[in-house]
């Protein structure tokens, strides 16, 4: 691979495509980072280089691009930006890989038909993910393209955990627990390895907050537990996303309410969760900011809901070594971290409230017999060096 080269990489939402671009040489180093967010309602377009520093940027309209389009803007701002030094490789991530994807795999039309077939699984993301692949494939089809996926991570747990108590043709068909957010635990565990080796090889328990949360139960760095299961919203509340529900609830709703399917997936993908129960945002910022009993409400849920689950988690592990916090919440809201592991000082970690809010590294008080950590994700890097890794194997 010439040293001359770069790799990019896309992480396509439902409403955003962020993107990075790394040297493609031995030590991977960022070039420059970005993102075209709002993606259908004023489209708004920015890059920063490795210092951080804003480089490019352009808005577009209410409704100028779609996914395809976006992708297309971001190709023509990485040339100009390059300014003639080759893009080698497109890396991507892909939330759902089903059974047959346990591994970064190099994509071909055939491969896109079969992540296609994995939509129902992840309609709010998987759609977005196979749409800049699509646009490359057809704009420069002799570029290799790497799909990285979201469950990989989780095909190490044992059958157990992945298991419903369902007849045992569904499970073979397919319907089982498969977890998300694979990428971002596969760089924190690969971060710990690194600078706390000890650490890493004990039983973690990983809460990656944001606007999607959800936990992984870890033991020697490999997944034992997730509380995601079959889709993406299962498990914790989330920012939209209600997280674990009574299936009768569903029942119900559709027979006694008379909700169609559809009105239920938007339910329970765009309109539950922190939105649904504050009646104000989707953003823990602003529940935090304001001074509406149902904002209180609905942060004290999301803290109660990772509390119960983290209890879940110490079971399926024996006991719990350490937690460790990374994405947008875990990452920067000191408040969350301080009333979560108030809710587990009788796993034996205690807190210091100096270093959490300090904000990193170790934010345990010396003594605690469960550490906590703030370990801040970065699955692009992530999903680059898959890339890489991927090209050098042929």
């Amino acid at each position: 691979m010439p040293e001359t080269g770069c790799i990019a990489v896309l992480n396509a939402g439902s409403s955003s495509i962020k993107f990075a671009l790394y040297d493609s040489g031995a030590d991977g180093a960022l070039l420059y980072r970005g993102q075209v967010e709002r993606i259908g309602v004023g489209p708004h377009l920015e890059v920063r280089d490795a210092a951080g520093q804003t480089v490019a940027e352009r808005k577009w309209p209410d409704g100028a691009l779609d996914h395809p389009g976006a992708t297309v803007e971001i190709l023509a701002q990485g040339q100009a930006l390059l300014a003639g030094r080759p893009v080698l490789a497109f890396g991507h991530r892909v939330v759902h890989g089903g059974t047959t994807f346990a591994a970064p795999v190099r994509i071909d039309r055939a491969i896109v038909s079969e992540l296609e077939a994995l939509v129902p699984l992840a309609p709010l993301h998987q759609p977005h993910n196979l749409a800049p692949i699509a646009a490359i494939l057809d704009a420069a089809p002799h570029l290799p393209q790497i799909a990285c996926f979201d469950t990989a991570f989780h095909r190490t747990q044992p059958m157990l955990a992945q298991e419903f108590a369902l007849p045992r043709e569904l499970t073979a068909d397919g319907v089982r627990r498969y977890g998300f957010h694979g990428l971002s635990y596969d760089f924190v565990t690969s971060r710990l390895r690194a600078t706390q080796p000890a650490l890493a090889q004990g039983r973690l328990i990983i809460a990656h907050l944001g606007n999607g949360a959800s936990l992984c139960a870890t033991r020697d760095g490999r997944s034992v537990a997730s509380t995601m299961g079959f889709t993406a919203l299962d498990g914790l509340m989330m920012g939209t996303r209600a997280g674990a529900l009574d299936p009768g609830v569903l029942l119900y709703l559709a027979q006694q309410r008379g909700l169609s399917f559809s009105v239920i997936e938007d339910l329970l993908y765009r309109r539950s969760g922190l939105l649904g129960v504050s009646g104000i945002s989707s953003d823990m910022r602003t529940l935090r900011a304001s001074t509406e009993p149902a904002a209180r409400e609905a942060i004290d849920l999301f803290v109660y809901r990772i509390v119960r689950e983290i209890g879940s988690l110490a079971a399926a592990l024996g006991g719990v070594d350490g937690i460790v916090f990374t994405a947008g919440i875990g990452e920067h809201d000191a408040a969350t971290r301080a009333e979560i592991l108030q809710g587990c000082r009788w796993l034996g970690v205690t807190l210091d409230p100096a270093r959490n809010l300090a904000g990193g590294g170790r934010i345990s008080a010396d003594g605690s017999a469960v550490s906590a950590w703030i370990v801040p994700t970065d699955e692009e890097r992530m999903i680059a060096h898959y890339t890489r890794a991927t090209l050098a194997n042929g």
